[in-house]
Protein backbone atom coordinates (compact mmCIF):
# COMPACT_ATOMS: atom_id res chain seq x y z
CA UNK A 1 0.00 0.00 0.00
CA UNK A 2 2.89 2.08 0.75
CA UNK A 3 4.48 1.60 -2.51
CA UNK A 4 1.31 2.54 -4.40
CA UNK A 5 0.55 5.84 -2.14
CA UNK A 6 4.50 6.59 -3.63
CA UNK A 7 3.92 6.15 -6.88
CA UNK A 8 1.04 8.10 -7.44
CA UNK A 9 2.76 11.02 -5.06
CA UNK A 10 5.82 10.25 -7.95
CA UNK A 11 3.45 10.93 -10.92
CA UNK A 12 1.53 14.04 -9.29
CA UNK A 13 4.85 15.66 -8.88
CA UNK A 14 6.01 15.11 -12.46
CA UNK A 15 2.87 16.39 -13.98
CA UNK A 16 2.71 19.79 -11.83
CA UNK A 17 6.26 20.08 -12.59
CA UNK A 18 5.82 20.51 -16.02
CA UNK A 19 4.71 23.55 -18.07
CA UNK A 20 1.17 24.90 -18.01
CA UNK A 21 1.02 26.18 -21.79
CA UNK A 22 1.18 22.86 -23.92
CA UNK A 23 0.73 22.56 -28.16
CA UNK A 24 -0.27 19.77 -29.95
CA UNK A 25 1.87 17.74 -32.31
CA UNK A 26 2.28 14.58 -33.97
CA UNK A 27 2.13 12.58 -37.26
CA UNK A 28 -1.10 13.46 -39.13
CA UNK A 29 -0.10 10.88 -41.59
CA UNK A 30 -2.88 8.68 -43.32
CA UNK A 31 -1.40 5.66 -41.09
CA UNK A 32 -1.57 7.82 -37.76
CA UNK A 33 -3.74 10.19 -36.59
CA UNK A 34 -2.82 10.13 -32.78
CA UNK A 35 -1.66 13.43 -31.54
CA UNK A 36 1.19 13.43 -28.82
CA UNK A 37 1.17 16.44 -26.36
CA UNK A 38 4.21 18.02 -25.99
CA UNK A 39 5.44 20.95 -23.40
CA UNK A 40 6.17 24.33 -25.30
CA UNK A 41 9.45 24.42 -24.25
CA UNK A 42 10.13 21.07 -25.82
CA UNK A 43 8.54 21.72 -28.66
CA UNK A 44 10.15 24.64 -29.92
CA UNK A 45 13.95 22.90 -29.74
CA UNK A 46 12.54 20.30 -31.46
CA UNK A 47 10.57 21.88 -34.34
CA UNK A 48 11.32 23.31 -37.05
CA UNK A 49 8.64 25.16 -38.75
CA UNK A 50 8.77 25.82 -42.37
CA UNK A 51 6.05 28.65 -43.63
CA UNK A 52 4.98 28.81 -46.63
CA UNK A 53 2.90 31.38 -49.19
CA UNK A 54 2.38 31.17 -52.87
CA UNK A 55 0.13 32.67 -55.68
CA UNK A 56 0.21 35.95 -54.09
CA UNK A 57 0.18 37.48 -57.33
CA UNK A 58 0.94 41.32 -56.41
CA UNK A 59 -2.34 41.59 -53.50
CA UNK A 60 -0.08 43.73 -51.56
CA UNK A 61 -3.46 45.62 -51.00
CA UNK A 62 -5.51 44.52 -47.63
CA UNK A 63 -8.66 44.02 -49.30
CA UNK A 64 -11.46 41.46 -48.85
CA UNK A 65 -10.19 38.27 -47.53
CA UNK A 66 -6.68 39.54 -48.76
CA UNK A 67 -4.78 40.60 -46.07
CA UNK A 68 -2.57 42.83 -47.72
CA UNK A 69 1.76 43.05 -47.09
CA UNK A 70 1.91 44.81 -43.75
CA UNK A 71 -0.61 41.86 -41.84
CA UNK A 72 1.26 39.20 -43.88
CA UNK A 73 4.49 40.22 -41.99
CA UNK A 74 3.24 40.93 -38.97
CA UNK A 75 1.80 37.30 -39.23
CA UNK A 76 4.56 35.40 -40.06
CA UNK A 77 6.97 37.48 -37.75
CA UNK A 78 4.23 36.70 -35.13
CA UNK A 79 5.21 32.55 -35.47
CA UNK A 80 8.89 33.03 -35.63
CA UNK A 81 8.97 34.59 -32.63
CA UNK A 82 7.00 31.25 -31.22
CA UNK A 83 9.52 29.44 -32.74
CA UNK A 84 13.06 30.92 -33.80
CA UNK A 85 13.74 27.71 -36.03
CA UNK A 86 11.00 28.98 -38.87
CA UNK A 87 12.02 29.07 -42.51
CA UNK A 88 9.64 31.13 -44.98
CA UNK A 89 9.75 30.31 -48.47
CA UNK A 90 7.74 31.02 -51.31
CA UNK A 91 5.33 28.56 -54.52
CA UNK A 92 6.03 31.21 -56.94
CA UNK A 93 3.40 33.78 -58.79
CA UNK A 94 4.70 36.04 -56.74
CA UNK A 95 4.16 39.76 -58.37
CA UNK A 96 2.00 39.70 -61.45
CA UNK A 97 -1.90 40.97 -60.62
CA UNK A 98 -2.72 44.22 -59.43
CA UNK A 99 -2.04 48.05 -60.49
CA UNK A 100 0.54 48.64 -57.45
CA UNK A 101 2.37 45.45 -58.07
CA UNK A 102 1.85 45.98 -62.19
CA UNK A 103 2.98 49.67 -61.72
CA UNK A 104 5.78 49.45 -60.12
CA UNK A 105 7.30 45.93 -61.28
CA UNK A 106 6.67 44.01 -58.22
CA UNK A 107 8.49 46.51 -55.81
CA UNK A 108 6.75 46.40 -52.71
CA UNK A 109 6.31 42.62 -52.74
CA UNK A 110 9.82 42.52 -52.47
CA UNK A 111 9.54 44.52 -49.30
CA UNK A 112 7.44 42.44 -48.13
CA UNK A 113 9.63 39.88 -48.54
CA UNK A 114 12.28 41.65 -46.67
CA UNK A 115 9.82 42.12 -43.97
CA UNK A 116 9.47 38.57 -43.67
CA UNK A 117 13.12 37.39 -44.67
CA UNK A 118 12.13 35.22 -47.32
CA UNK A 119 14.77 32.44 -47.62
CA UNK A 120 13.65 31.33 -51.33
CA UNK A 121 11.13 30.78 -53.92
CA UNK A 122 9.85 28.90 -57.09
CA UNK A 123 9.69 30.26 -60.23
CA UNK A 124 6.07 30.54 -61.00
CA UNK A 125 4.69 30.69 -64.70
CA UNK A 126 4.10 34.21 -63.83
CA UNK A 127 7.49 35.53 -63.20
CA UNK A 128 7.84 35.68 -66.74
CA UNK A 129 4.77 37.89 -68.05
CA UNK A 130 7.06 40.67 -68.03
CA UNK A 131 10.33 38.52 -69.60
CA UNK A 132 13.17 36.63 -67.50
CA UNK A 133 15.56 39.88 -67.39
CA UNK A 134 13.38 40.77 -64.62
CA UNK A 135 13.71 37.79 -62.25
CA UNK A 136 17.41 38.14 -61.29
CA UNK A 137 17.16 41.36 -60.44
CA UNK A 138 14.13 40.77 -58.35
CA UNK A 139 16.13 38.14 -56.25
CA UNK A 140 18.38 40.96 -55.59
CA UNK A 141 16.13 43.29 -54.53
CA UNK A 142 13.95 41.03 -52.55
CA UNK A 143 17.33 39.59 -50.88
CA UNK A 144 16.11 35.77 -51.02
CA UNK A 145 17.21 32.97 -54.10
CA UNK A 146 14.61 31.86 -56.68
CA UNK A 147 15.14 28.28 -57.28
CA UNK A 148 14.98 25.91 -60.29
CA UNK A 149 16.39 22.77 -61.01
CA UNK A 150 14.22 21.99 -64.29
CA UNK A 151 14.31 25.01 -66.03
CA UNK A 152 17.06 24.45 -68.64
CA UNK A 153 18.48 26.92 -71.31
CA UNK A 154 18.09 25.68 -75.19
CA UNK A 155 21.68 26.89 -76.23
CA UNK A 156 23.46 25.37 -73.49
CA UNK A 157 20.93 22.28 -72.33
CA UNK A 158 21.61 23.36 -68.72
CA UNK A 159 20.13 25.01 -65.67
CA UNK A 160 19.60 28.46 -66.18
CA UNK A 161 22.13 30.65 -64.23
CA UNK A 162 19.57 33.13 -63.27
CA UNK A 163 18.31 30.89 -60.59
CA UNK A 164 19.76 28.27 -57.71
CA UNK A 165 18.97 24.36 -58.52
CA UNK A 166 18.93 23.87 -54.82
CA UNK A 167 19.87 25.60 -51.84
CA UNK A 168 20.86 23.72 -48.19
CA UNK A 169 19.49 25.94 -45.21
CA UNK A 170 21.31 24.95 -41.64
CA UNK A 171 18.46 25.29 -38.60
CA UNK A 172 18.57 23.94 -35.75
CA UNK A 173 21.58 21.24 -36.15
CA UNK A 174 19.63 20.25 -39.40
CA UNK A 175 20.58 20.85 -42.92
CA UNK A 176 17.35 21.32 -44.86
CA UNK A 177 17.77 21.20 -48.96
CA UNK A 178 15.53 23.20 -51.18
CA UNK A 179 15.08 21.86 -54.69
CA UNK A 180 13.34 24.07 -56.77
CA UNK A 181 10.59 22.64 -59.36
CA UNK A 182 8.89 24.52 -62.14
CA UNK A 183 5.21 23.44 -63.44
CA UNK A 184 5.98 22.00 -67.23
CA UNK A 185 2.63 24.44 -68.43
CA UNK A 186 5.09 27.35 -67.83
CA UNK A 187 5.67 26.49 -71.37
CA UNK A 188 1.94 28.24 -72.53
CA UNK A 189 1.26 29.57 -69.54
CA UNK A 190 2.75 32.52 -69.93
CA UNK A 191 3.63 34.60 -73.25
CA UNK A 192 5.14 32.22 -75.14
CA UNK A 193 7.79 35.01 -76.83
CA UNK A 194 9.24 35.18 -72.82
CA UNK A 195 9.96 31.45 -72.86
CA UNK A 196 10.81 30.72 -75.97
CA UNK A 197 14.82 29.88 -75.38
CA UNK A 198 13.84 27.48 -72.25
CA UNK A 199 12.85 23.83 -71.79
CA UNK A 200 10.87 22.62 -68.71
CA UNK A 201 11.77 19.74 -68.04
CA UNK A 202 9.68 16.81 -66.11
CA UNK A 203 9.79 17.38 -62.02
CA UNK A 204 9.79 14.08 -61.26
CA UNK A 205 13.19 13.92 -63.63
CA UNK A 206 14.85 16.88 -62.22
CA UNK A 207 14.41 16.01 -58.64
CA UNK A 208 15.69 12.19 -59.43
CA UNK A 209 19.23 14.35 -60.79
CA UNK A 210 19.09 16.55 -57.59
CA UNK A 211 18.36 13.89 -55.20
CA UNK A 212 21.20 11.75 -56.15
CA UNK A 213 23.33 14.59 -56.37
CA UNK A 214 22.37 15.81 -52.58
CA UNK A 215 22.45 11.88 -51.29
CA UNK A 216 25.65 11.42 -52.39
CA UNK A 217 27.49 14.25 -50.95
CA UNK A 218 28.41 16.43 -53.84
CA UNK A 219 27.35 19.40 -52.35
CA UNK A 220 29.66 21.16 -51.25
CA UNK A 221 27.50 21.97 -47.96
CA UNK A 222 27.60 18.25 -47.19
CA UNK A 223 24.52 15.89 -47.28
CA UNK A 224 21.24 17.37 -46.52
CA UNK A 225 19.23 15.99 -43.16
CA UNK A 226 16.19 16.84 -44.94
CA UNK A 227 15.08 17.24 -48.93
CA UNK A 228 12.53 19.29 -49.56
CA UNK A 229 10.94 20.20 -52.80
CA UNK A 230 9.59 23.79 -53.23
CA UNK A 231 7.38 23.74 -56.19
CA UNK A 232 5.14 25.84 -58.31
CA UNK A 233 3.73 22.52 -59.50
CA UNK A 234 -0.40 22.34 -59.45
CA UNK A 235 -1.87 20.03 -56.41
CA UNK A 236 -5.33 19.52 -55.64
CA UNK A 237 -7.46 18.45 -52.68
CA UNK A 238 -11.02 17.31 -53.11
CA UNK A 239 -12.05 18.81 -49.36
CA UNK A 240 -9.72 20.14 -46.86
CA UNK A 241 -11.86 20.40 -43.80
CA UNK A 242 -10.01 18.73 -40.34
CA UNK A 243 -8.92 15.79 -42.73
CA UNK A 244 -5.47 15.02 -44.07
CA UNK A 245 -6.25 11.53 -45.09
CA UNK A 246 -8.43 13.01 -48.05
CA UNK A 247 -6.52 12.49 -51.18
CA UNK A 248 -4.09 14.86 -52.70
CA UNK A 249 -4.34 14.60 -56.64
CA UNK A 250 -2.83 16.13 -59.72
CA UNK A 251 -0.77 14.21 -62.42
CA UNK A 252 3.06 16.34 -62.13
CA UNK A 253 2.54 15.78 -57.91
CA UNK A 254 2.07 12.37 -57.99
CA UNK A 255 4.97 11.94 -60.24
CA UNK A 256 7.11 13.68 -58.23
CA UNK A 257 5.82 12.48 -55.16
CA UNK A 258 6.76 8.70 -56.76
CA UNK A 259 10.91 9.41 -56.26
CA UNK A 260 12.64 8.23 -53.43
CA UNK A 261 14.68 10.63 -51.20
CA UNK A 262 11.78 13.03 -51.35
CA UNK A 263 10.64 14.02 -47.54
CA UNK A 264 7.96 16.67 -48.30
CA UNK A 265 6.90 18.97 -51.14
CA UNK A 266 5.55 22.81 -51.13
CA UNK A 267 3.42 23.15 -53.74
CA UNK A 268 1.61 26.13 -55.69
CA UNK A 269 -0.14 27.01 -59.16
CA UNK A 270 -3.39 25.64 -58.81
CA UNK A 271 -4.18 28.37 -56.19
CA UNK A 272 -6.18 25.43 -54.08
CA UNK A 273 -5.83 24.91 -50.12
CA UNK A 274 -3.88 21.31 -49.97
CA UNK A 275 -2.65 19.91 -46.41
CA UNK A 276 -2.07 16.37 -46.79
CA UNK A 277 -0.04 13.04 -47.88
CA UNK A 278 0.88 11.48 -51.44
CA UNK A 279 3.01 7.99 -51.00
CA UNK A 280 3.34 9.60 -47.64
CA UNK A 281 5.22 12.29 -48.19
CA UNK A 282 3.69 15.66 -46.81
CA UNK A 283 2.29 18.29 -49.42
CA UNK A 284 1.16 21.75 -48.64
CA UNK A 285 -0.31 24.45 -50.71
CA UNK A 286 -1.60 27.78 -48.88
CA UNK A 287 -4.41 29.09 -51.44
CA UNK A 288 -3.70 31.96 -52.99
CA UNK A 289 -3.31 35.74 -52.81
CA UNK A 290 -2.18 35.36 -49.31
CA UNK A 291 -5.46 34.54 -47.71
CA UNK A 292 -3.39 31.44 -45.93
CA UNK A 293 -0.05 30.23 -44.97
CA UNK A 294 0.89 27.17 -45.06
CA UNK A 295 2.93 25.08 -42.90
CA UNK A 296 5.65 22.08 -42.33
CA UNK A 297 6.35 21.50 -38.81
CA UNK A 298 9.50 18.71 -38.41
CA UNK A 299 9.60 17.09 -35.39
CA UNK A 300 12.65 15.53 -34.38
CA UNK A 301 13.52 13.03 -31.97
CA UNK A 302 15.83 13.61 -29.11
CA UNK A 303 18.58 12.18 -31.05
CA UNK A 304 17.83 14.45 -33.81
CA UNK A 305 16.50 12.51 -36.13
CA UNK A 306 13.21 13.43 -38.14
CA UNK A 307 10.29 11.93 -36.08
CA UNK A 308 7.51 13.62 -38.15
CA UNK A 309 6.93 16.31 -41.13
CA UNK A 310 3.22 17.53 -40.93
CA UNK A 311 1.67 19.43 -43.66
CA UNK A 312 -0.77 22.06 -42.24
CA UNK A 313 -2.42 25.41 -43.69
CA UNK A 314 -3.96 28.68 -41.50
CA UNK A 315 -6.43 30.46 -43.34
CA UNK A 316 -4.98 33.91 -41.81
CA UNK A 317 -8.07 35.42 -43.49
CA UNK A 318 -10.64 34.26 -40.82
CA UNK A 319 -8.04 35.17 -38.07
CA UNK A 320 -9.13 38.00 -35.67
CA UNK A 321 -7.81 41.11 -35.46
CA UNK A 322 -6.08 40.56 -32.05
CA UNK A 323 -4.10 37.46 -34.13
CA UNK A 324 -3.54 39.40 -37.10
CA UNK A 325 -1.69 42.84 -36.66
CA UNK A 326 0.34 44.81 -38.93
CA UNK A 327 3.93 45.30 -39.80
CA UNK A 328 4.48 49.28 -38.77
CA UNK A 329 7.43 49.52 -40.64
CA UNK A 330 5.73 47.26 -43.81
CA UNK A 331 2.87 49.38 -43.29
CA UNK A 332 4.68 52.42 -43.41
CA UNK A 333 6.26 51.13 -46.84
CA UNK A 334 2.94 50.40 -48.16
CA UNK A 335 1.86 53.90 -47.77
CA UNK A 336 4.75 55.34 -49.43
CA UNK A 337 3.81 53.27 -52.41
CA UNK A 338 -0.05 53.47 -52.39
CA UNK A 339 0.10 57.31 -52.15
CA UNK A 340 2.50 57.78 -54.91
CA UNK A 341 0.73 55.43 -57.15
CA UNK A 342 -3.01 56.38 -55.96
CA UNK A 343 -3.65 59.42 -58.55
CA UNK A 344 -3.31 56.47 -61.56
CA UNK A 345 -5.15 53.86 -59.82
CA UNK A 346 -7.86 55.59 -58.08
CA UNK A 347 -8.61 57.16 -61.33
CA UNK A 348 -12.56 56.83 -62.56
CA UNK A 349 -13.24 55.92 -65.44
CA UNK A 350 -17.13 55.19 -65.43
CA UNK A 351 -19.71 53.88 -63.68
CA UNK A 352 -21.28 49.80 -64.50
CA UNK A 353 -24.41 49.16 -64.13
CA UNK A 354 -25.45 45.24 -63.87
CA UNK A 355 -22.02 42.87 -63.29
CA UNK A 356 -19.51 42.04 -65.27
CA UNK A 357 -19.17 38.21 -64.01
CA UNK A 358 -16.14 36.01 -64.58
CA UNK A 359 -17.25 33.83 -61.79
CA UNK A 360 -15.16 30.37 -62.73
CA UNK A 361 -19.23 28.41 -61.85
CA UNK A 362 -20.02 29.89 -65.03
CA UNK A 363 -19.47 26.92 -67.75
CA UNK A 364 -18.03 28.59 -71.13
CA UNK A 365 -18.36 32.48 -72.27
CA UNK A 366 -19.11 34.94 -68.45
CA UNK A 367 -20.54 38.12 -69.17
CA UNK A 368 -16.60 39.85 -68.48
CA UNK A 369 -15.65 37.35 -71.13
CA UNK A 370 -18.22 38.69 -73.60
CA UNK A 371 -18.02 42.46 -73.33
CA UNK A 372 -14.27 42.18 -73.30
CA UNK A 373 -14.13 40.48 -76.36
CA UNK A 374 -16.71 42.28 -78.16
CA UNK A 375 -14.97 45.83 -77.66
CA UNK A 376 -12.01 43.92 -79.18
CA UNK A 377 -13.38 42.89 -82.16
CA UNK A 378 -15.08 46.56 -82.58
CA UNK A 379 -11.63 48.15 -81.87
CA UNK A 380 -10.60 46.57 -84.30
CA UNK A 381 -13.14 46.53 -86.90
CA UNK A 382 -12.93 42.32 -87.05
CA UNK A 383 -15.88 40.03 -87.06
CA UNK A 384 -15.14 37.96 -84.47
CA UNK A 385 -13.30 38.44 -80.83
CA UNK A 386 -11.42 35.42 -79.43
CA UNK A 387 -9.06 35.38 -75.85
CA UNK A 388 -8.08 33.04 -73.30
CA UNK A 389 -10.43 32.63 -70.02
CA UNK A 390 -7.94 32.80 -67.87
CA UNK A 391 -6.27 36.36 -69.10
CA UNK A 392 -9.37 37.94 -66.87
CA UNK A 393 -8.98 37.37 -63.20
CA UNK A 394 -12.10 38.64 -61.76
CA UNK A 395 -15.67 39.79 -61.70
CA UNK A 396 -16.46 44.16 -61.82
CA UNK A 397 -18.96 44.53 -59.55
CA UNK A 398 -21.52 47.49 -59.92
CA UNK A 399 -20.81 50.84 -59.65
CA UNK A 400 -17.50 52.66 -59.75
CA UNK A 401 -14.88 51.50 -61.96
CA UNK A 402 -11.01 52.46 -61.88
CA UNK A 403 -8.05 52.40 -63.47
CA UNK A 404 -6.65 49.80 -60.66
CA UNK A 405 -10.25 47.62 -61.17
CA UNK A 406 -9.12 47.53 -65.01
CA UNK A 407 -5.30 45.95 -63.80
CA UNK A 408 -6.83 43.58 -61.52
CA UNK A 409 -9.18 42.40 -64.20
CA UNK A 410 -6.44 42.35 -66.79
CA UNK A 411 -2.83 42.37 -64.98
CA UNK A 412 -1.33 40.76 -68.22
CA UNK A 413 -0.26 43.48 -71.03
CA UNK A 414 -1.10 41.28 -73.99
CA UNK A 415 -1.69 43.24 -76.99
CA UNK A 416 -4.08 43.04 -79.34
CA UNK A 417 -3.50 40.61 -83.08
CA UNK A 418 -5.50 40.34 -85.83
CA UNK A 419 -5.90 37.88 -88.54
CA UNK A 420 -8.12 35.80 -90.59
CA UNK A 421 -8.85 31.92 -90.29
CA UNK A 422 -11.09 29.59 -92.48
CA UNK A 423 -14.26 28.23 -91.01
CA UNK A 424 -13.14 24.35 -89.89
CA UNK A 425 -10.13 26.64 -88.36
CA UNK A 426 -12.20 28.91 -86.32
CA UNK A 427 -14.32 26.21 -85.22
CA UNK A 428 -11.03 24.07 -83.64
CA UNK A 429 -10.15 27.50 -82.04
CA UNK A 430 -13.74 27.57 -80.40
CA UNK A 431 -13.63 23.85 -79.22
CA UNK A 432 -10.64 24.02 -77.81
CA UNK A 433 -11.82 26.45 -75.30
CA UNK A 434 -15.69 24.94 -74.83
CA UNK A 435 -15.39 23.02 -71.04
CA UNK A 436 -12.04 23.45 -71.31
CA UNK A 437 -9.32 21.02 -69.97
CA UNK A 438 -6.62 22.55 -67.96
CA UNK A 439 -7.44 26.32 -68.48
CA UNK A 440 -10.44 28.70 -67.85
CA UNK A 441 -12.51 28.21 -70.63
CA UNK A 442 -12.35 30.42 -73.66
CA UNK A 443 -14.54 33.63 -74.36
CA UNK A 444 -15.77 34.73 -77.07
CA UNK A 445 -18.37 37.35 -78.95
CA UNK A 446 -19.32 38.16 -82.44
CA UNK A 447 -20.45 33.97 -82.97
CA UNK A 448 -23.06 32.41 -81.45
CA UNK A 449 -22.40 28.81 -80.60
CA UNK A 450 -24.28 25.32 -79.78
CA UNK A 451 -22.43 22.51 -78.07
CA UNK A 452 -22.70 18.88 -76.79
CA UNK A 453 -21.22 18.96 -73.43
CA UNK A 454 -21.68 14.58 -73.56
CA UNK A 455 -19.06 14.86 -76.74
CA UNK A 456 -15.70 14.48 -76.40
CA UNK A 457 -13.13 17.97 -75.59
CA UNK A 458 -12.01 19.50 -78.77
CA UNK A 459 -14.74 18.09 -80.81
CA UNK A 460 -17.87 19.39 -78.94
CA UNK A 461 -19.78 22.06 -81.34
CA UNK A 462 -22.91 21.36 -82.80
CA UNK A 463 -23.80 24.45 -84.22
CA UNK A 464 -21.80 27.81 -85.33
CA UNK A 465 -23.03 30.90 -86.63
CA UNK A 466 -21.90 34.77 -86.92
CA UNK A 467 -24.01 36.79 -84.26
CA UNK A 468 -26.70 37.34 -86.80
CA UNK A 469 -27.43 33.82 -87.25
CA UNK A 470 -25.19 33.53 -90.55
CA UNK A 471 -23.84 30.01 -90.54
CA UNK A 472 -19.82 29.43 -90.97
CA UNK A 473 -18.22 27.91 -93.88
CA UNK A 474 -15.73 25.49 -93.26
CA UNK A 475 -13.33 27.07 -96.35
CA UNK A 476 -14.19 30.84 -96.54
CA UNK A 477 -11.82 33.27 -94.55
CA UNK A 478 -13.14 35.16 -91.39
CA UNK A 479 -11.28 38.12 -89.21
CA UNK A 480 -10.65 37.71 -85.71
CA UNK A 481 -9.17 39.53 -82.76
CA UNK A 482 -7.40 37.61 -80.12
CA UNK A 483 -4.10 38.36 -77.82
CA UNK A 484 -0.35 38.27 -78.31
CA UNK A 485 -0.45 35.02 -75.71
CA UNK A 486 -3.20 33.24 -77.59
CA UNK A 487 -1.76 33.62 -80.94
CA UNK A 488 1.65 32.47 -80.07
CA UNK A 489 0.50 29.37 -78.52
CA UNK A 490 -0.46 30.58 -74.84
CA UNK A 491 -3.41 28.16 -73.41
CA UNK A 492 -2.04 25.56 -76.32
CA UNK A 493 -4.22 27.90 -78.74
CA UNK A 494 -2.90 27.20 -82.20
CA UNK A 495 -3.41 29.71 -84.96
CA UNK A 496 -0.71 27.83 -87.31
CA UNK A 497 -1.75 28.50 -90.89
CA UNK A 498 -3.78 32.00 -89.92
CA UNK A 499 -3.13 34.83 -92.66
CA UNK A 500 -2.84 38.26 -92.35
CA UNK A 501 -1.50 38.18 -88.93
CA UNK A 502 -0.60 41.83 -87.99
CA UNK A 503 0.19 42.80 -83.89
CA UNK A 504 -1.33 46.16 -83.55
CA UNK A 505 0.92 46.80 -79.98
CA UNK A 506 -1.97 47.93 -78.72
CA UNK A 507 -2.71 46.79 -75.35
CA UNK A 508 -6.23 45.33 -74.39
CA UNK A 509 -6.56 47.02 -71.53
CA UNK A 510 -6.11 50.71 -72.99
CA UNK A 511 -9.15 49.74 -75.40
CA UNK A 512 -10.86 49.03 -72.20
CA UNK A 513 -10.30 52.42 -70.81
CA UNK A 514 -10.85 54.38 -73.84
CA UNK A 515 -14.79 52.35 -74.39
CA UNK A 516 -15.34 53.31 -70.61
CA UNK A 517 -14.19 56.78 -70.84
CA UNK A 518 -16.59 57.36 -74.37
CA UNK A 519 -19.18 55.10 -72.68
CA UNK A 520 -19.25 56.53 -69.03
CA UNK A 521 -22.17 54.30 -68.08
CA UNK A 522 -21.95 50.65 -68.67
CA UNK A 523 -24.46 48.06 -69.17
CA UNK A 524 -23.39 44.78 -68.25
CA UNK A 525 -24.56 42.57 -71.45
CA UNK A 526 -25.67 38.98 -70.89
CA UNK A 527 -23.85 37.63 -73.30
CA UNK A 528 -26.10 34.61 -74.41
CA UNK A 529 -23.78 33.40 -77.30
CA UNK A 530 -23.18 29.71 -76.28
CA UNK A 531 -25.80 26.70 -75.03
CA UNK A 532 -25.83 23.18 -74.72
CA UNK A 533 -28.27 20.87 -76.82
CA UNK A 534 -32.21 20.39 -75.29
CA UNK A 535 -34.72 18.93 -77.08
CA UNK A 536 -38.50 19.80 -78.52
CA UNK A 537 -41.34 17.76 -79.76
CA UNK A 538 -43.42 18.84 -82.02
CA UNK A 539 -46.63 19.49 -82.06
CA UNK A 540 -49.62 19.15 -83.92
CA UNK A 541 -49.63 22.84 -86.08
CA UNK A 542 -45.97 23.50 -85.42
CA UNK A 543 -43.64 24.96 -87.83
CA UNK A 544 -39.89 25.15 -87.68
CA UNK A 545 -39.05 29.19 -88.68
CA UNK A 546 -41.81 29.65 -85.42
CA UNK A 547 -39.66 26.81 -83.29
CA UNK A 548 -36.11 28.69 -84.25
CA UNK A 549 -37.75 32.23 -83.13
CA UNK A 550 -38.54 30.90 -79.41
CA UNK A 551 -34.89 29.58 -79.71
CA UNK A 552 -33.39 32.57 -81.08
CA UNK A 553 -31.89 30.51 -83.90
CA UNK A 554 -32.02 30.89 -87.77
CA UNK A 555 -34.52 27.92 -89.16
CA UNK A 556 -32.04 26.84 -91.64
CA UNK A 557 -29.69 26.37 -89.09
CA UNK A 558 -31.94 24.45 -87.39
CA UNK A 559 -32.96 22.18 -90.09
CA UNK A 560 -29.33 21.63 -90.37
CA UNK A 561 -28.67 20.55 -86.79
CA UNK A 562 -31.60 18.19 -87.26
CA UNK A 563 -31.09 16.93 -90.55
CA UNK A 564 -34.20 18.07 -91.89
CA UNK A 565 -33.59 18.71 -95.90
CA UNK A 566 -37.11 20.09 -96.40
CA UNK A 567 -37.02 23.10 -93.39
CA UNK A 568 -41.13 23.64 -95.02
CA UNK A 569 -41.93 19.64 -93.61
CA UNK A 570 -41.69 18.71 -90.17
CA UNK A 571 -43.87 16.18 -88.35
CA UNK A 572 -45.92 15.95 -85.03
CA UNK A 573 -44.12 13.60 -82.29
CA UNK A 574 -40.57 13.95 -84.22
CA UNK A 575 -37.81 15.09 -81.22
CA UNK A 576 -36.16 17.99 -82.27
CA UNK A 577 -32.66 19.02 -81.23
CA UNK A 578 -32.27 22.91 -79.87
CA UNK A 579 -30.20 25.36 -78.08
CA UNK A 580 -30.79 25.17 -74.29
CA UNK A 581 -32.49 28.29 -73.10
Amino acid sequence: MKKKIFCIMLILTVILSMPNELVLAGDTSSESLTQTIVPVDEAVDNVIDILTVNDFHGNVKESGKNIGMSKMVGYINAQKAKNPNTIVVSGGDNYQGTALSNLTYGAPVNEMFKGMNLLASAVGNHEFDWGVDRIEQWAKDGNFTFLASNIYDKTTNQPVTWAKPYLIHKIAGKKIAFIGLSTIETAYKTKVENVKTLEFKSAKDAAKIWIDFLKSGKANEGVPDIIIALTHVPSAQESRGSDPTLPVTGDEIESLCSVDGLDAVITGHSHKTVSGYINKIPVVQAYKYGRAVGKLSIILNEDGTVKSITPSVESVYKLTSDLLVEDTQTKDTYTKFENEFAPIANEVLGELTGTLSHDKSIKNVTPLGYWVTDIMRKATNVQIGLTNGGGLRRTIEEGTITMGDLYEVMPFDNTLVTLKVTGSHLISLVNHGIEAKDMVDGQFAGIKVIYNPKAEYDNRIISITLEDGTPIEMDKEYSVVTNDFAYTGGDKYSFTGATNVVDTFVPIRDELVKYIKSTKIIVAPKGNVISSLDTYKIKYGDVLWKIAKIYNIDYKELARINNISNPNKIYTGRTLLVPAN
